[in-house]
């Protein structure tokens, strides 16, 4: 069992190894960002692909959208929030949403071009990291200490939920001496003891998994309803997740990345030439491209094989994706450059 203190500290550490301390702090203090002309270098967290164009978010709830017609560039639109936005999704070319601190959540439905707060909790003092809509209206979010939220209207409302089936076996004996001996207490510790949720998927085969803290890798069968956690062999922080055709792809801490065939029966691990941090990852032709701290940029193939084919020296990575024209596109902590 972990104190509530020493969960805390986590959360910061969680934090730091995905984006540097400074993108720590919450600027919240203004309901609309203004169009500022450095946002662009700035500390970019995510980026998503859609059929007409390209989302980016990062600090101090900054969004930015591709414009392709006449001087193809990014450009910042105004934006709801001034938390920092940590992921955004789109499950059609205009329905969108994004994530971040203070368990905000940001929705667009003009693919990007103006954004709506659906929720925000500054109260709770803990950060959502990913989004996922499996159609138009049904959608989960995850974050900090197992923070889980669910809707069924498009984001309208937002219900949390609490999966007690992913505590360590010792929290759960824990906590229920707590609820026996004092239910304030207990609510609290609750609040406290589920690992950190930091991606989810939904897998070609209709199932979800889900990746986080304390080598937690977990699987659905009911869109989330329920989670079985899996037997890993690792119990580091995993933040990315990525299904290829023949396997899955599980990064995080230290260069730690472990591949499994479909059936998720036996892991193992791959060597990389890095031991930074892995944050992002795409699909490339026979294997994928995964992106971490120290400006990292590694292609691994299907067989195991790997190269370190960039780094930037003093930025870190966190997200990599192909725009429909076949650029790739990275950023991170100096913003967003197109990968030659």
């Amino acid at each position: 069992m972990l104190s509530s203190m020493l969960r805390l500290i986590l959360v910061f550490l969680l934090a730091a190894t995905l984006f540097p301390l400074s993108a720590m702090a919450n600027g919240s203090f203004s309901l609309k960002n203004q169009i500022q002309p450095l946002a662009i270098k700035s500390n970019i967290l995510d980026i998503a692909v859609n059929e007409q164009t390209m989302v980016a978010v990062g600090e101090r709830g900054h969004i930015f959208i591709f414009d392709d017609e006449n001087t193809p560039k990014w450009r910042q639109v105004l934006s709801p929030t001034s938390a920092h936005l940590t992921k955004v999704f789109f499950i059609s070319p205009k329905l969108g949403w994004a994530v971040g601190h203070d368990a905000t959540i940001v929705h667009t439905q003009d693919a990007g071009l103006t954004w709506q707060v659906q929720m925000s909790s500054p109260e709770i003092e803990k950060p959502l990291f990913d989004v996922l809509f499996f159609d138009e209206n049904h959608g989960v979010a995850i974050g900090a200490y197992g923070l889980f939220y669910r809707t069924s209207n498009g984001g309208i409302d937002w219900t949390a939920e609490y999966h007690e089936e992913l505590l360590l076996e010792d929290d759960v004996a824990y906590l229920a001496e707590l609820k026996a001996e004092d239910e304030a207490i207990y609510l609290s510790e609750r609040s406290t003891l589920l690992p950190h949720f930091n991606r989810i998927i939904a897998t070609k085969d209709g199932r979800f998994m889900m990746v986080g803290e304390l080598g937690l890798v977990s699987i659905s069968d009911d869109r989330g309803l329920h989670w079985q956690k899996l037997d890993f062999i690792y119990d580091g922080s995993l933040f990315n997740i990525i299904e290829s055709k023949e396997s899955f792809y599980v990064m995080g801490l230290r260069g730690h990345l472990f591949q499994t065939a479909m059936d998720l029966a036996q892991w193992g691990e791959i060597t990389l030439p890095t031991d930074s941090t892995i944050n992002g990852a795409m699909l490339i032709d026979g294997g994928i491209r995964v992106v971490g701290n120290a400006g990292v940029v590694v292609d691994i193939t299907d067989s195991g094989e790997s190269e370190l084919i960039a780094q930037r020296q003093g930025e870190n990575l966190v997200s990599i994706d192909q725009d429909p024209q076949g650029h790739v596109w990275v950023a991170g902590t100096k913003g967003l450059f197109e990968l030659k």
